[in-house]
């Protein structure tokens, strides 16, 4: 069952059909996992794991029905919440079918796995001359259609990276693992650069200080790091330069640049202003175009947040992030007690998650996110993760102390008791 949905991970995340298009025409995603629930269904391992955080994710979820139902622009919504709705059945088949460390490391290797594929495979495309021409500047695209535009497909490669620091501190793989690893970081790294994306770049660049501020050599590695990230930003074309310098200095950018970076105030303004409009559910998923009579979306979580689902949706995504900081110190909690469990990959996963979730919440401040896979898939890995450290405290017997043992005399020596 495992390996049925790492291979799921795939289509979900390559889109092989989106692709080549005969295979979209054989709808293989829908096929696989009709047969992947199949299998589900006399998979004779599979049980509930208890755990708060799946009423946080149904409150939620039924919050954006509830906002769905009432908007009046329903049906430009529909496509937004059925694809969420998929994502949420692959949650349930993640969270009942797996239980053990075993399992949630192979999780882990494959979604990284599938990653990387991805990475090559759209690199590829790009030095085949595939890229998109977008605010003056030939910019990366993923292969796919879905998230492959250059902030999206940016996104997904920042997201992913906290998954790196787990392997690497369990030791997943050995010394090739961490090769591995290094040349994964080096093509995240370079795929964002060549996206061109603004938001993505500040993201790789917390995600850098987060992990140099975790190591003993913090001081040394931030150095190195602050002689490294210039010599990157000369190697890369003189247009894309200009792109990232428009970060602290939008005059030298188009000004299309200046607008866009603008936009992602003006979409928190805006889904404040149609929660004052609609302040229960909001202007429903999806509808945020329409709503709005504008051509882009929010690219703001918290404007998204408010203005398509409304208080509801508020309530219960606050509730979503307690669970996630519930679960993180719960874990953490046990960590802190048992030192030798310190690098085992049910402890560092969690302390990668709750990074990728605080670069959720910081690139939400330059992009829509709300309905992105991160948000369920990396809960899904938590809750396994909690319940391995529950398995792992219950089952553990700690080392009887040495009984006292009378110290051995050298020959020829007699005891003497006490006078």
């Amino acid at each position: 069952m495992r390996w049925l949905l790492i291979g799921y991970m795939f289509l979900f995340i390559a889109r092989p059909f989106e692709v080549w298009p005969w295979l979209g025409d054989l709808h293989v995603e829908r096929v696989y996992m009709l047969c992947t629930l199949a299998v589900w269904v006399v998979y004779p391992y599979k049980r509930f794991l208890p755990n708060v955080q799946h009423a946080a994710y149904f409150a939620f979820g039924c919050a954006v029905l509830m906002a769905w139902a009432a908007s009046p622009w329903a049906a430009h919504g529909q496509p937004v919440v059925e694809d969420w709705l998929k994502i949420v059945v692959f949650y349930v088949l993640l969270v009942t079918c797996v239980h053990d460390e075993e399992g949630l490391k192979q999780l882990a290797v494959g979604f990284l796995a599938v990653m990387g594929l991805y990475l090559l495979h759209s690199f590829r495309e790009y030095l085949a001359g595939r890229h998109t021409y977008r605010m003056g500047i030939a910019r990366m695209i993923g292969v796919d259609t879905t998230l492959g535009d250059p902030n999206s497909f940016g996104a997904s490669i920042v997201f992913a990276l906290p998954i790196v620091m787990a392997l690497w501190k369990a030791g997943v793989g050995g010394k090739l693992g961490r090769a591995l690893l290094v040349g994964y970081v080096g093509l995240s790294s370079l795929c964002v650069l060549l996206t061109g994306s603004r938001s993505s770049l500040l993201g790789l660049l917390v995600w850098f200080l987060i992990v140099i501020w975790g190591t003993r050599y913090r001081f040394t590695a931030l150095v190195a790091f602050a002689v490294a990230a210039p010599v990157a930003f000369i190697a890369l074309p003189e247009s894309l330069q200009t792109r990232f310098e428009t970060i602290v200095n939008p005059s030298v950018g188009p000004e299309n640049a200046r607008t866009s970076g603008e936009g992602r105030w003006h979409g928190l303004v805006m889904g404040l202003q149609q929660w004052g409009n609609h302040p229960l559910t909001g202007v429903g998923p999806g509808a945020w175009r329409p709503a709005n009579n504008t051509k882009i979306e929010s690219h703001n979580l918290y404007g998204q947040l408010v203005g398509e689902t409304g208080t509801l949706g508020l309530l219960a995504f606050t509730a979503l992030l307690c669970c996630f900081w519930m679960n993180f110190r719960a874990i953490t909690r046990v960590r802190r007690d048992a030192p030798q469990w310190h690098n085992d990959l049910v402890f560092t996963l969690p302390r990668a998650i709750a990074v990728a979730v605080f670069l959720l919440l910081f690139m939400g401040n330059f992009g829509h996110n709300l309905f992105r896979f991160t948000w369920l898939w990396y809960g899904g890995f938590l809750i396994i993760a909690r319940h391995c450290v529950a398995r792992r405290v219950a089952n553990w017997e700690p080392e009887p102390e040495p009984l006292y043992e009378e110290p051995e005399l050298p020959p020829g020596w007699v005891a003497h008791g006490p006078h």
